[in-house]
């Protein structure tokens, strides 16, 4: 039997997954490392610690294969999307990569619309400057490192890295380069006039490449380090979103998925690169070739529930949390919650609102204010489609995957807000899965990603909506997006308070 490697790169952990050729998940291996928040607004890791549990789960997945190293005809990678990393004239990193949550760079972005204009900016990238993007950092770093900058050769974004230790070769795919704020995204190109603009030197980017090109090749010191066939071939890969979407196969006209991880994500396909959001929503260069997507970010989704869990009830599981919010009427008992907790992106692009209970009272539970927290992700993804729909796209079936793919109350929520068709795939792998599955393209296994799709992802159970949850919500949601103006001043007034 023949396998590919998928190496998803994510904000906590490293996963690894070995599919064969019928696309069965036939090992998964995941290895955390630490995240360093050590200021309000800042999110960092060390480069390091991602090639270091990359090496242990690859060594993992050969030692318990069941067969030579030979088998594993190829590997590809998703990542977090958005981090800087800055490397030196010998590739080696001259401090902590910043990452995609890092809020610190506000200022940076008023910069950008200062020297290069909103509207030109727009147009040329799709998107707004955004605190998150890699960009904003890149200019911080020179204002306030000025002395670690003049050191930087070139700079990458975290698979990019990991992949270059891997194979000491460095390039960029066009999907993850979409979310630096520096490619021309209809043209594929990285955009001398911003660049010239912002006084930043174009070699400081790196070589662009398409998601499914072949690399390089292991080296001698991972081989050794893993038990790999050193000839084992390497593939680009892609953003963690694009990745995601290839694993859910959104790879054609009007397919949209919602991802609810640390953030959320709606995904929908765009065969072209010229449809104009107005930066709205992002709109990306697809990892797979010659295609696009729009998206809508919200910061902190599956990262709301958890902050909730652990901090009123931390001695319960996940599972014990959600039991009974199928108990819980529609609107929580009068409760609506924000999920602002880091900031927002879309459709706000705003780093100082934070997120609310509105409607407590006495009366309230537990289970009430879970499932507030619930429909508070679910309508902060659905600000999104909703833009996707007065932009003229017909979204009625929806792929759900990730931590809102694992409970049959959310899913249900999900197709009454979203008044959509939601389906759950039988092997919900997300970016994982699309990263292998460019390695299966990548190797020849299929003669093109769709032909791998059909192959590889099976449909589980679907939730059709509701009539009568569908209006109900439709009223909720309206009074949902009047928090956010109501909200915005005291927030910003608030600041001065944080520490």
């Amino acid at each position: 039997m023949s396998y590919v490697i998928g190496v998803d790169l994510g904000t906590s952990a490293v996963k690894l997954l070995l599919v064969d050729q019928t696309g069965e998940v036939v090992n998964e291996v995941s290895k955390e490392y630490p995240l360093y928040q050590e200021k309000t607004g800042y999110s960092e890791q060390d480069p390091e610690d991602w090639t270091e549990k990359t090496i242990a789960g690859l060594k993992e997945l050969v030692e318990q294969l069941d067969g030579g190293a030979s088998d594993i005809e190829g590997i590809s990678f998703s990542g977090q999307m958005h981090g800087l990393v800055l490397l030196d004239k010998q590739h080696k990193p001259i401090r902590r990569a910043i990452l995609w949550n890092d809020t610190r760079t506000t200022a940076q972005c008023q910069e950008i619309y200062q020297k290069v204009g909103k509207d030109r900016f727009v147009n040329i990238t799709k998107n707004l400057a955004l605190e998150g993007f890699t960009l904003p950092k890149i200019l911080w770093v020179r204002e306030h490192e000025p002395d670690l900058f003049e050191q930087a050769s070139k700079f990458v974004l975290p698979k990019d890295y990991l992949r270059y230790r891997l194979t000491e070769t460095i390039a960029m795919d066009y999907s993850d380069a979409a979310g630096t704020s520096l490619l021309n995204v209809a043209e594929k190109k990285w955009s001398q006039q911003i660049c010239d603009l912002l006084d930043i030197d174009i070699n400081l980017c790196p070589p662009l490449v398409e998601s499914h090109a072949k690399v390089g090749v292991i080296t001698p010191a991972v081989a050794e380090a893993t038990g790999l066939d050193p000839a084992t071939p390497v593939f680009a890969g892609g953003a963690d979103n694009a990745c995601g979407a290839i694993g859910a196969g959104i790879l054609s006209e009007g397919k949209t998925f919602v991802s609810i991880g640390t953030s959320g994500v709606v995904l929908s396909y765009e065969a072209t690169g010229n449809k104009d959001y107005k930066g709205k929503v992002h709109y990306f260069n697809h990892a797979e070739e010659d295609t696009y997507y729009a998206m809508g970010v919200t910061l902190a989704a599956g990262n709301s529930l958890s902050w909730f869990r652990k901090t009123f009830a931390p001695d319960q599981s996940f599972e014990e949390l959600l039991s009974n919010v199928g108990d819980v009427p529609i609107g929580a008992n009068g409760l609506l919650f924000t999920l602002y907790i880091t900031g927002e992106r879309s459709p706000h692009a705003d780093s100082q609102i934070r997120g609310s209970f509105i409607g407590m009272d006495s009366s309230h539970t537990l289970s009430d204010f879970a499932r507030a927290v619930l429909e508070g992700i679910t309508f902060s993804i659905n600000d999104s489609i909703a833009i996707f729909r007065e932009n003229g796209k017909k979204i009625d079936t929806i792929y759900s995957i990730g931590g809102g793919a694992k409970n049959p109350t959310w899913l249900q929520i999900q197709a009454d807000i979203f008044n959509a068709r939601i389906i759950r795939l039988k092997s919900e792998q997300g970016p994982g899965m699309g990263a292998a599955m460019l390695a299966a393209y990548g190797v020849g296994w299929f003669d093109s990603l769709q032909a791998c799709a059909e192959a590889f992802l099976v449909e589980a159970d679907s939730y059709q909506p509701r009539e009568e949850n569908v209006e109900a919500y439709r009223r909720l949601f309206q009074l949902y997006q009047e928090i956010y103006p109501q909200t915005k001043g005291l927030n910003k007034e608030l600041m001065a308070f944080r520490q």
